[in-house]
């Protein structure tokens, strides 16, 4: 048993660098759509903020340049791989937002007609903002350079004044 478990730790150790490979890959492609996306909107804020209007969105105009920044901005973040997670989660609402408004039915049949849910456009970058909220940015990033470093410096335990 001991053997067993010893050559599962050598497996689960063997796979945890192309894990960050994979995640860096990730990071960097979706970043770059991401990002790309986000520059679109910034590019025609205008037809954005109708589509906005025509589909009921709370304050049209101010949600466009929301989203086009918040897209672009997590696009650069996820490519360099710094505030990975607390970025992830705000995109994961704002995607779920998207899927809400622009494609409600399909958010609605995610357990009826899976199909339906993950054709939508906002699926993919959904699905990418789950990953890295959850696994993080891997090793190749800046959030694993920081914790490396000793960024944030741990305070549990102590008296933070």
């Amino acid at each position: 048993m001991k053997s067993l478990l010893a050559l599962y730790d050598r497996v689960v150790t063997t796979f945890r660098y192309p894990q960050s490979i994979f995640l860096l890959l990730i990071r960097l492609y979706w970043g770059w759509q991401l990002e790309q996306s986000g520059w679109g909107k910034l590019q025609h804020l205008d037809k954005v903020t109708n589509y906005f209007q025509s589909i009921n969105v709370p304050m049209p105009g101010a949600t466009a340049h929301m989203v086009a920044l918040l897209e672009f901005g997590t696009g650069i973040l996820w490519i360099l791989g710094i505030f990975s997670r607390p970025i992830s989660a705000i995109m994961t609402v704002n995607l779920i937002a998207a899927y809400w408004f622009g494609d409600h039915e399909a958010l609605l049949s995610v357990f009826s007609d899976p199909g339906k849910f993950y054709n939508a456009d906002p699926f993919t970058f959904l699905f990418v903002a789950l990953i890295v909220l959850l696994f993080g940015p891997g090793f190749l990033s800046i959030d694993a350079l920081g914790r490396r470093l000793g960024w944030p410096k741990e305070t549990s335990g102590q008296n933070v004044r």
